[in-house]
C-alpha cells in the first residue's frame, strides 16, 4: 500500500540557505573583526590597572 499524499516527509528547502550561509562565514572575516585587528595596540597602564583594582574588590580583598 502506498503512503497517502499528506503521510510523506516535505523538504523545507533551507538546503540552499544553509549552504549559502556557510559559503558566507567561511569565506573570510567579518567586517568587524577585520577592524579589530587593524586597530593599535596601545597600552594605558591606567586602564588595566583599574581593572585589577577593581577584580581585588570585587573578590572582597581590600588590601
Amino acid at each position: 500500500m502506498t503512503k497517502s499524499p499528506t503521510d510523506h516527509e516535505h523538504r523545507s528547502g533551507s538546503g540552499r540557505v544553509r549552504a549559502y550561509t556557510t559559503q558566507e562565514r567561511e569565506s573570510g572575516l567579518h567586517p568587524a573583526v577585520e577592524a579589530l585587528h587593524r586597530r593599535p595596540h596601545s597600552r594605558d597602564g591606567d586602564e588595566g590597572r583599574k581593572a585589577s583594582e577593581y577584580a581585588r574588590i570585587e573578590r572582597g580583598r581590600e588590601e
